[in-house]
């Protein structure tokens, strides 16, 4: 790791065009532009070089007097309606990305798993890869619950199936998961995120989905004030994603 570290760089500074541009608000050439104009002060002082070392965690750095925004990682919560897709960019579909905020352009997020087009609830966007891959695990056990209305009654033998691990019409074998009656249609809880999984499984017991919402993510629950579309930027909440068996 030392190696990919610049001549006189810890692993707690940076360059400060660096962390200028790890704010997602400036570009690494738009920071060093900003540096030799003046523009920046960095520990009380105005910058004078963007090879200036810093830490990012403690550092106050400012431009034009304001201060920089800095966070290594960004969490965001969106309540994603129907219609949008969950991935960065698409040729012919408007995505998730293209609800955001003109700011969050240029910070590397990207949406954490998927939910279908059609449906709705709780997607995680963020430029935190291993904390992605984490959740995205089958072996990291992590739930992702879901709410929906389905076609027909679920009965003890339907939660049975679930429990012991559903196996497709064409012979894909699920992992054990948790279905739930509740006022209005069920819950299920499942720990993979297998293509289509939710409606797939519930098709196989000829009970089809009619709407479908993500609720929590490992323990994390949708804040219900965000209307479908609506996001915020989440920090210590993300601890409540765990393991739940």
């Amino acid at each position: 790791m030392a190696a990919l570290l610049c001549q006189g760089e810890s692993m707690s500074t940076q360059r400060l065009d660096k962390i200028i541009a790890d704010s997602g608000l400036y570009t690494r050439s738009e920071a060093r532009a900003l540096i030799k104009l003046g523009r920046v002060e960095a520990g009380g002082c105005v910058a004078k070089a963007p090879a200036e070392l810093h830490d990012p965690e403690q550092a106050l750095v400012k431009i034009d007097g304001a201060q920089l925004d800095y966070k290594k990682f960004r969490y965001i919560m969106m309540n994603k309606p129907c219609g949008v897709i969950s991935s960065t960019a698409d040729r012919h579909e408007r995505t998730v990305m293209e609800l955001l905020d003109a700011k969050y352009s240029k910070m590397g997020l990207f949406p954490v798993g998927r939910l279908d087009k059609d449906a709705e609830g709780f997607l995680l966007l963020t430029n935190d890869g291993a904390l992605a891959h984490k959740i995205a695990s089958p072996s990291s056990r992590i739930g992702k619950r879901y709410f929906a209305e389905i076609d027909g009654a679920v009965t003890e033998d339907d939660i049975k199936a679930f429990n012991d691990g559903l196996v497709l019409g064409d012979g894909t074998e699920c992992l054990p998961a948790i279905l739930e009656n509740t006022d209005g249609g069920v819950f299920i809880t499942l720990y993979e995120g297998k293509y289509h999984q939710v409606k797939r499984m519930m098709a196989a017991l000829g009970k089809p989905v009619k709407y479908l919402k993500r609720v929590s993510i490992g323990g994390l629950q949708l804040d219900e004030s965000l209307n479908p579309g609506e996001y915020c930027e989440i920090g210590d909440e993300i601890s409540q994603i765990k393991c739940e068996w």
